[in-house]
């Protein structure tokens, strides 16, 4: 959508087709674990375009379409509804999607979290007020939605394979921190022990993990991670490898370019071939690729942005800017670790590379546009020591 509506407003007046596999029109992913699933939001509060603002850019949408196919030597796409469409230039934006387990397949009541249907579906089911809701899984979205529907008095379990949640992102230390959060809200974290069944006879009853326990479960939500949506160009000639290849400037092949969850690139600040799965990078990356296709990449510098994310656990506001690692050097700049209150920077090969902070959304912003300087780590503890 970000770069259909760049597209138009860099002055593109040809078609512009948008096909995507749901019958949805655009949509805000990030309330969908949150205020949706909540309660506090309905579903059509999320939506990103209008019917008026549809007709002032006269998009050709293609809803509940499917790509199937991409030639580039006729530059046509193929869709799942047997209709080909030619393209002189076209922006691989597929995104990814959940991993489910495939144990749960034919049980009722378990359920992945990635589109509006989808929290639509766990929303109606929190309305029902289940004795126990296990969540499978203690990354961001996993822990997102343990903390809603704990904040709607449900019986919460979240169970995490890893000894430490989040550790491989945040380091063994801050990855306490955060699952101690939802301890301190009542929720079970279990962690070091991964999920070996599921029991029921056609709705899931119990989740049975490795060491034999067995957890009650009227509702299962799975957030153990996403596959990107590559499957669809296995032939088509692109470099496919955890995502699409793209180079610097985003391009992954002739007339082609790929934004968003989907598109690997080399992202220079940080000397990394890297996918991002966050929606700042989605609505980012999609306004450069369509600048890159429109205009070509010559005057372009290169895609080279500082990622940054937020998720909202219950009164705590999680903000991670940079690229960490477990094994990167830590330091507490400010705040208290006790109170849930703190920022802490990140540093490697000396160098400011992140800034986490819980409800210092000041200090993740200033750091961030350190991190984009190129600030060496001594620099950054300088500053933050001429701060405190």
């Amino acid at each position: 959508m970000r770069a259909a509506e760049t597209l138009r407003s860099e002055g593109f007046d040809g078609t512009i087709h948008l096909i995507g596999d749901e019958p949805h029109l655009p949509y805000d992913r990030p309330p969908l674990s949150k205020q949706v699933l909540a309660g506090d939001w309905q579903p059509d509060r999320v939506a990103l375009t209008t019917p008026e603002k549809n007709e002032d850019l006269s998009f050709e949408w293609h809803l509940s379409s499917k790509a199937t196919q991409l030639n580039i030597a006729e530059k046509k796409i193929a869709l799942d509804s047997g209709q080909t469409i030619a393209y002189d230039g076209a922006i691989i934006a597929t995104g990814a999607r959940c991993i489910s387990l495939r144990m749960a397949e034919n049980l009722q009541g378990v359920y992945t979290l990635r589109g509006l249907d989808d929290a639509i579906a766990i929303r109606s089911e929190f309305d029902n007020s289940p004795q126990n809701v296990v969540v499978v899984g203690a990354g961001f979205i996993g822990a997102e939605v343990a903390a809603t529907a704990r904040q709607r008095g449900l019986n919460v379990t979240m169970i995490e394979a890893a000894e430490i949640p989040f550790e491989r992102v945040l380091g063994a230390e801050m990855g306490t921190v955060t699952a101690d959060v939802h301890r301190d809200n009542g929720v079970n974290v279990i962690t070091g022990t991964p999920v070996e069944s599921f029991k029921g006879q056609t709705r899931v009853e119990k989740v049975v993990l490795g060491d034999g326990t067995e957890l009650d479960a009227d509702v299962v939500i799975v957030g153990i991670g996403v596959r990107p949506n590559t499957e669809w160009l296995k032939d088509s000639g692109l470099v496919i490898d955890n995502g699409v290849i793209c180079d610097e400037k985003c391009q992954a092949g002739p007339g082609i370019v790929a934004a968003g969850d989907v598109a690997r690139w080399p992202n220079k600040l940080f000397n990394e071939q890297m996918r991002v799965e966050h929606w700042d990078n989605a609505v980012e990356q999609g306004v450069y690729a369509a600048r890159r296709l429109l205009h070509g990449g010559q005057s372009m510098d290169p895609y080279a942005p500082t990622p940054w994310f937020w998720t909202d656990q219950f009164d705590r506001k999680i903000q991670l800017a940079g690229r960490t690692r477990p094994t990167d050097e830590i330091k507490v700049i400010t705040g208290s670790v006790e109170e849930r209150r703190f920022a802490t920077a990140y540093g490697r090969d000396g160098k400011l590379v992140g800034i986490l902070g819980f409800n210092r959304p000041r200090h993740v912003m200033q750091y961030k546009q350190m991190i984009s300087e190129g600030t060496s780590w001594d620099d950054a503890l300088n500053y933050a020591k001429e701060q405190s």
